[in-house]
């Protein structure tokens, strides 16, 4: 089947995300894999990416389970600036496979990421649709997230591409059915994207 919808991840694809290298050094970590599987694997992480406390109490929990030399406080300021800004061509290169199929983009994303900064972007404007985690109550890699994105989108699960810089994700979505790459950066999301439709 042809790709009828290509969707993006937000951090590591299109937007410079600093939290993997911060929080890495925070707790001692040794690899993005690892750490990836931690977070992505904590309860904490995923009930606020879902909507399920609110910052402070998150912040609080993220420095008890993962032994933060940190208040919760000092930890939520530092939180609040892990989403950058996007990397350039960001925009254009959603905007250019707009011209073409249905874009949207799926992030897990926090109340906090996305009232600060990002729900701000023009870039995000540019979606046909917009999946949150935090507004959603869904979050990658589970398969429903992918069934939902799905659903809303009105096609086939092998006709939709997704792109994200995290395997563990691309794994949930090929799981589910879809069509799932690992890219990093605009240059590796636009040659993907590129190879998918043809």
């Amino acid at each position: 089947m042809t790709v009828e919808a290509v969707v993006f991840d937000l951090g590591g694809v299109l937007a410079e995300f600093s939290g993997v290298a911060t929080m890495r050094e925070l707790a001692g970590i040794a690899s993005d894999e690892e750490l990836w599987q931690r977070w992505l694997g904590c309860d904490w992480v995923r009930r606020f990416e879902r909507g399920q406390c609110g910052p402070e109490e998150f912040a609080e929990g993220m420095v008890g389970e993962w032994g933060l030399p940190m208040s919760g406080p000092e930890f939520l300021a530092r939180f609040g600036d892990w989403v950058q800004e996007p990397y350039a061509g960001a925009e254009e290169l959603v905007a250019e496979t707009a011209e073409r199929v249905c874009v949207a983009m799926l992030s897990n994303m926090n109340a906090v990421h996305w009232e600060r900064a990002v729900s701000d972007w023009p870039l995000v404007k540019r979606f046909d649709h917009i999946f949150t985690s935090f507004q959603l109550g869904l979050i990658k890699p589970d398969a429903e997230v992918f069934h939902h994105v799905v659903e809303t989108l009105g096609v086939e699960p092998e006709q939709v591409f997704f792109v994200d810089d995290n395997q563990i994700n691309v794994d949930g979505a090929l799981a589910a059915g879809l069509r799932a790459e690992t890219v990093r950066g605009v240059a590796e999301a636009r040659a993907a994207v590129d190879r998918a439709r043809n």
